[in-house]
């Protein structure tokens, strides 16, 4: 036996020369896989650019110095990758979808608030996080929307950049009602808005979230927000 079953780290054996080169592969190995973070599950392509210790799931049809391993654990090490079985039931945080996954023998599936234990369909509560710069103008929505089929349960936000203009406050809404979330809102850097529904709001198409200007219009600032809503998942496919 060469190596550990689980995490594969190279063992020592008898009287071998050069220890440390052993022993440094099994804690390089050690400090990626445990508690392990992945920077994404969706390249095929190994990326332009790796730091010490990352970690990637690799997508299917991969190519380039990841061809032949699909759904292994590819992790850059000392300028070069080190490929890796993933088990059964172990966990990981994706960072490109800030979100927790669990391997089931065959793909990595995110963990949900609820699941099914044959079909996978789940109960999976996400927060959308961006930045909107505002126009200058009136009422506008943002650039980013609320995926459809989604029930929405509140939007906070925080202003990170002054908001300017001859407005003296601004109201926030979504769906036909401009202050769904909040109305009289400061317009100072770090002024924030907490719009809780009593009933959650669910639309069947991408839904913006609106940005209305009161007394006066908008001539500048960035806002920041988050979007809480639950996502009800389809059983998978047969």
């Amino acid at each position: 036996m060469t190596e550990t079953a689980n995490l594969e780290i190279p063992l020592l054996e008898a009287a071998q020369a050069q220890k440390h080169v052993t022993v440094n592969e099994a804690l390089i190995r050690l400090d990626a896989l445990v508690q392990l973070r992945l920077q994404s599950l969706s390249l095929s392509i190994p990326p332009l650019e790796a730091s010490e210790g990352h970690a990637w799931a690799i997508a299917e049809n991969a190519t380039a110095a990841w061809e032949g391993k699909d759904g292994k654990l590819a992790l850059w090490d000392n300028g070069g990758w080190v490929f890796v079985e993933p088990r059964v039931g172990w966990c990981a945080w994706v960072l490109d979808i800030n979100g927790e996954v669990r391997f089931d023998g065959v793909r990595w599936n995110e963990v949900a608030a609820a699941s099914g234990p044959v079909s996978g369909a789940a109960l999976r509560f996400r927060v959308l996080e961006f930045d909107q710069p505002i126009a200058a103008g009136g009422r506008q929505s943002t650039s980013q929307v609320v995926p459809a089929h989604s029930m929405v349960f509140g939007v906070t936000v925080r202003v990170i950049s002054e908001i300017t203009g001859t407005l003296t406050s601004w109201s926030l809404g979504a769906a036909g009602c401009d202050d769904r979330f909040g109305s009289d809102l400061g317009l100072s850097l770090n002024s924030h808005a907490r719009g809780v529904l009593g009933t959650p709001l669910t639309e069947y198409t991408d839904m913006p979230i609106d940005l209305s200007p009161e007394g006066g219009e908008f001539s500048g600032g960035i806002i920041r927000f988050a979007v809480h809503y639950a996502e009800l998942t389809l059983p998978s496919a047969v």
